[in-house]
């Protein structure tokens, strides 16, 4: 793995907590030059470039992307991974939030993107993976407003590798299950009663316990990797079976 990763440039985009941060350390330790655009860097992993960016800024993403991408020649990998959580239902929360979110969560994601593109043409290896989630292939309640954008982001994916397919830059997805991260951790020590809380989060997998963040970022290895050449316009779920297994007594 290490050799496959030894020459190559990434860019992470939320790379400075929970999973982009995990996938951060994965390409760091495989011997990539990283590049991680956060709001808030004060947690990007040592190693890396820490550029501080929104990514609803176009004009921050550009350029940010744009000065690594020139300095470096080229990008080879782009992992589209900031996004942010919002509990609702159908009927919560002001339209406002609504558009906020989308911007953020989808809106994001083609900002960067484009940013990345002229730099991922000067590839011979060039991939594209994009953060998506369980709720995008599984109902949950009080996650319509999370959920949308994900199914966007998977959408996105299929439609975005049909386009660029012929110039070779590989779009994949990763749909992960309920993951422990600190966000998540936060939210179960923030609950009325944390041990069941947690228990709540862990039973959602039929596996009995939370996707790890490292295990996500293996994902994503995975879909970069050059020889994963057929791996083309693809959602790889690492959710512990929540989408697929329904683990009743026959």
């Amino acid at each position: 793995m290490k050799a496959a990763f030894a020459d190559c440039v990434a860019v992470v985009t939320g790379g400075g907590a929970g999973i982009g941060r995990a996938v951060t350390e994965a390409l760091l330790a495989a011997g990539a030059r990283v590049a991680v655009l956060d709001r808030d860097v004060s947690g990007v992993p040592s190693g890396a470039l820490a550029l501080q960016a929104d990514v609803a800024s176009d004009a921050e993403v550009h350029s940010a992307i744009g000065s690594f991408g020139a300095d470096a020649g080229r990008i080879d990998l782009l992992v589209n991974n900031a996004g942010i959580s919002y509990p609702a239902t159908v009927e919560d929360g002001p339209l406002e939030d609504w558009h906020r979110i989308f911007d953020i969560n989808v809106l994001g994601y083609v900002r960067a993107t484009r940013a990345a593109l002229p730099f991922l043409r000067q590839s011979r290896h060039a991939a594209i993976v994009n953060m998506s989630s369980c709720t995008a292939g599984t109902g949950l309640r009080r996650r319509v407003l999370y959920a949308a954008t994900k199914g966007a982001i998977e959408a996105m994916t299929r439609a975005m590798q049909a386009d660029l397919l012929h110039e070779g830059i590989r779009v994949n997805c990763v749909a992960p299950g309920t993951v422990d991260t600190p966000f998540i951790a936060r939210l179960i020590e923030e609950a009325p009663d944390p041990q069941a809380q947690r228990q709540v989060y862990d039973n959602r997998q039929p596996t009995g316990f939370m996707v790890s963040a490292e295990e996500v970022a293996r994902a994503v290895l995975y879909l970069a990797h050059p020889e994963a050449r057929s791996t083309v316009g693809t959602v790889l779920t690492v959710d512990g079976g929540m989408a697929s297994l329904r683990l009743f007594d026959s």
